[in-house]
């Protein structure tokens, strides 16, 4: 049982920083795009917009990206938790559950669309405004 435990306690961690990560690119995501509309809109240099829309994309695809390994790691969890504890190799290997668990899906869940989304919608109303 011992085995088991600190290999879900490895899988676990990982799916923290992963959590983390993500958490950490909404912060540089509101920072940075927020920074550039301001400049933007203060100069009403569409360039500045321009710009910020490929790296609220950028964020957003990257996040997507974190997120779909969270969930990778998730289902790792749960199939190292339902085996045995002579049956634990250890293994931090996400491939077999790739299928489970698309990109897209996550990139385009409810939690990241309503942020990114949000912040997609304040680019083209200052593209309308300008």
């Amino acid at each position: 049982m011992e085995s088991k435990t600190k290999h879900l306690e490895f899988i676990q961690t990982t799916i923290n920083r992963m959590a983390n990560n993500s958490f950490i690119l909404k912060g540089w995501a509101i920072t940075v795009v927020g920074g550039l509309l301001a400049f933007g809109f203060k100069d009403l240099d569409c360039r500045y917009i321009s710009i910020s829309l490929m790296v609220l994309l950028f964020f957003w695809i990257l996040d997507g990206y974190y997120l779909y390994q969270e969930k990778l790691f998730r289902e790792l969890y749960d199939h190292t938790r339902s085996k045995k504890d002579g049956e634990i190799d250890f293994s931090m290997k996400t491939e077999p559950f790739e299928d489970k668990v698309s990109w897209s899906d996550c990139s385009f869940s409810t939690t990241l669309a309503v942020f990114y989304g949000g912040l997609l919608v304040v680019h083209l109303i200052i593209i309308l405004i300008l």
